[in-house]
């Protein structure tokens, strides 16, 4: 059936190049948005926004404020905002009834065009927020982040699956791979998904430097975005965003 790409704002997710999003992951209002001034100097498809390392995470008003001044700032660039929780990679913990009040002050503010939610943090939370979110116009990124290992490509696939089921715009998984057979399982359960009936884009990819093929084949193995470095990378094997836009240019001009 193939898959069914979606639109958010100028951006096609699922269709053509994979997309590129580069996160900003500073601590200061005044370093935040001097990353964001730097990164708009290089085009990316989407910013992600890491409020999980934000000095005043504590302040709603302070994270809109912000937030505002980040969508002044990037004009029509896609943007994602994420809480990562320390569980999954991120700075910093943050209670489940925290995380879901922070979501929908996001979700309301108009600023934001997509956020991260956590697929397996609390049963129900991700369809509670996908139903949420919708009802706001925001699109929802499911995600599942491995630090240690890479699950066998049949759990990979379910979580994939899971995240569709309960109503996620774009499953994805981060799996950290400790031989290149399971570089080999993130990139086969990537297409599974698709195989099995799923229409979604998903972002897949396999952390670190033995995995940095899966940042740059998403065209191939259907993975709709992939992340790079302005400066600091968010997480391990994260290219600079040129070199990442050189490499998936030619394997474009030069696939099928």
């Amino acid at each position: 059936m193939g898959v069914q790409a979606l639109r958010v704002r100028d951006v096609i997710l699922g269709s053509g190049i994979p997309k590129i999003c580069v996160p900003i992951i500073e601590k200061s209002e005044q370093d935040i948005l001097a990353a964001a001034q730097k990164i708009c100097e290089y085009n990316p498809d989407c910013i992600e926004w890491r409020l999980d390392g934000f000095e005043d995470i504590d302040s709603i008003d302070q994270v809109l404020n912000v937030l505002r001044q980040l969508r002044e700032k990037i004009g029509n660039t896609v943007l994602l905002t994420t809480f990562r929780t320390k569980k999954e990679g991120g700075e910093s913990d943050i209670s489940v009834s925290d995380y879901k009040h922070l979501y929908q002050m996001l979700c309301k503010s108009t600023f934001v065009d997509m956020i991260d939610i956590e697929a397996f943090m609390e049963e129900g939370l991700l369809r509670e927020m996908c139903n949420f979110a919708h009802d706001n116009n925001v699109y929802v990124v499911a995600s599942n982040h491995d630090f240690l290992s890479t699950p066998g490509e049949p759990e990979l696939v379910k979580r994939l699956m899971a995240m569709d089921a309960e109503g996620a715009d774009l499953p994805k998984l981060a799996v950290m791979p400790q031989n290149k057979r399971d570089v080999i399982s993130l990139l086969l359960a990537t297409l599974q998904y698709h195989e099995k009936g799923g229409i979604k884009p998903v972002i897949t990819m396999s952390m670190a430097g033995m995995g940095i093929i899966s940042r740059m084949a998403g065209e191939i193995f259907e993975s709709a975005i992939t992340f790079a470095a302005v400066g600091k990378a968010s997480a391990p094997g994260q290219l600079p965003i040129e070199e990442l836009r050189n490499i998936l240019k030619v394997i474009h001009e030069h696939y099928e």
